[in-house]
């Protein structure tokens, strides 16, 4: 069982923290309707990714504000269906304030609607869609992240579920990568955990149980 020292801890939002695939599934059927009937996010959606990035290949250029606009409401609109990651309210009250933060591809505006939903306090300051030129899996996303609690990228941990995200951890420099549910594998995590039940923290040190 693998006992961590991290000075800092990334985590990714949805699928990490949240289960929010029931609520932008319905959010995304609503919106492909009007703005691409062939797009189905069950079977074309890929996770981790911004949805900005995914709108701009499927709408004119001349359009894709207003769509992502639209797609940003109704994914607030829906989040009433959002619930915790088994184990992350735990988790993350018991680590201070000053060592973790959020490094999600949602908005900021969507990211604490669902953080909230779910029952877990957005921390004060994180790394949203917003935030940054290119998203994962880009590495500018977690190294904002690192910059943002004033460290090294070596010094954190990172807790993704999707490959996207892990490549995005890996080119930044992150010094370990804790893969969230099974699904989080193609990506090569350096450890895969069931869900934040299999992680606590006791003083500073990361107890992780793997799968």
């Amino acid at each position: 069982m693998p006992q961590l020292t991290p000075r800092g801890i990334l985590f990714d939002c949805d699928g990490v923290l949240v289960d929010s695939l029931e609520s932008a599934g319905a959010a995304w059927d609503i919106w492909s309707a009007e703005w691409a009937p062939h797009f189905s996010f069950a079977r074309d959606g890929i996770h981790g990714r911004r949805a900005a990035d995914t709108i701009a290949e499927l709408v004119a250029a001349d359009s894709v504000a207003v769509a992502e606009h639209q797609l940003e409401r109704l994914e607030i609109d829906h989040t009433e269906g959002t619930r915790e990651i088994p184990g992350a309210v735990a988790l993350t009250s018991s680590i201070p304030n000053s060592q973790w933060t959020v490094v999600t591809s949602g908005t900021r505006e969507l990211a604490k609607s669902r953080l909230r939903t779910a029952g877990i306090t957005p921390p004060a300051s994180f790394v949203a869609a917003e935030d940054v030129t290119h998203g994962k899996p880009d590495p500018e996303p977690y190294r904002r992240g690192a910059e943002l609690l004033g460290l090294d990228p070596a010094d954190c941990i990172v807790f993704e579920d999707a490959p996207a995200g892990i490549a995005a951890a890996r080119a930044a420099g992150i010094g370990y990568v804790v893969g969230v549910g099974i699904d989080s594998a193609p990506g090569e995590p350096d450890v895969i955990v069931q869900d934040l039940r299999s992680v606590s923290w006791n003083d500073g040190v990361l107890d992780v149980t793997p799968l």
